[in-house]
């Protein structure tokens, strides 16, 4: 297990280090750059290069780029060129709102899918299995940020029983969670119906397995088989794509968050890149990247744990 972990460890740095140089490359060979954006298109050359030399937009790439690095390595983000303010405050407020979205989008999508995807394999080939196949393919087809705004038209306009939009603040956690319900439901469909495919199908071929035929010749029940037999033998492809699937809810809460006008990280990041407040972007990025990548690696570590034969075949 502890050479498992070094090796997962080792991918984990090296990707992040490369993860950082294409984030940084990418904003770099967009057009145009802070200072134009900030001083507007009447400004005259010599007042954007001042303004450039000010945020440090005319050292060489590789200084900026170590500069970023080293910066993010002690936990600085640097100024923001837009705002004239740290960065750090901004991501972390940002995140006290997105972190909580997809914390509770993640956990309905866990329920109705873990529910959904036991039912279908357990009924595989009859009508129960059909319905739920047919509901994840309309799950799939449904784009979120058009489900949102469906949410919306309905239960706040029509039904007026949760807001439209906007973010009361964490001072009255029930008005915080009532505002965040709707986008919750809008992020977790979609990635319900992903997850209960990859629950349906780890799930029948586990029921084809060996030891399944073995609890049933022992008088186990098709119902216990199937949960206690079955399902953690057919967890770990589901807790990979679970792990993709909360980074990916923090990452693609952009569209989301501006239907219902929250404050996220992905409004930041959308604000930012109009800016062309690309130090924000960068550490916004990154700031996925990392979470994407250090959950990649925590569900590595919990898939060997689960099945030995992963870490035999790294060994």
């Amino acid at each position: 297990m502890a050479l498992y972990l070094l090796q997962r460890l080792a991918v984990f740095v090296a990707t992040l280090v490369i993860a950082s140089a294409i984030v940084f490359a990418v904003m770099e060979i967009l057009p145009g750059d802070a200072a134009e954006t900030l001083l507007g298109p009447t400004a005259t050359p010599e007042a954007v290069a001042a303004l450039g030399h000010k945020l440090g937009l005319d050292l060489p790439l590789y200084v900026r780029y170590g500069r970023w690095i080293a910066g993010l390595a002690r936990g600085d983000f640097g100024v923001s060129y837009a705002y004239g303010s740290p960065i750090a405050p901004l991501i972390g407020a940002s995140l006290a709102i997105s972190l909580p979205l997809a914390a509770m989008a993640m956990a309905l999508s866990a329920a109705m899918a873990l529910a959904a995807g036991v039912y279908a394999a357990g009924r595989r080939g009859r009508a129960g299995d059909a319905v739920v196949i047919g509901l994840t393919q309309v799950g799939l087809a449904v784009p979120n940020f058009w489900l949102a705004i469906l949410m919306v038209i309905v239960f706040a306009v029509w039904l007026r029983l949760v807001p439209a939009g906007g973010f009361p603040g964490w001072a009255d956690p029930a008005r915080a969670f009532g505002a965040l319900i709707l986008p919750a439901v809008a992020l977790g469909v979609v990635q319900a119906a992903i997850l209960t495919r990859v629950t349906r199908s780890a799930l029948i071929e586990a029921l084809d397995e060996d030891y399944m035929r073995t609890a049933r010749a022992k008088g186990v029940s098709r119902r216990a088989a199937l949960w206690r037999h079955a399902l953690p033998n057919a967890l770990a492809p589901v807790l990979t794509i679970m792990g993709l699937q909360f980074a990916n809810l923090i990452a693609g809460a952009i569209v989301v968050e501006n239907v219902f006008v929250l404050p996220g990280l992905g409004r930041l990041m959308l604000q930012s890149i109009s800016n062309r407040d690309t130090l924000v972007v960068e550490d916004c990025v990154m700031l996925i990247a990392i979470l994407v990548i250090g959950l990649n690696f925590v569900v590595d570590v919990a898939c060997a744990a689960i099945d030995p034969r992963l870490r035999s075949r790294s060994a």
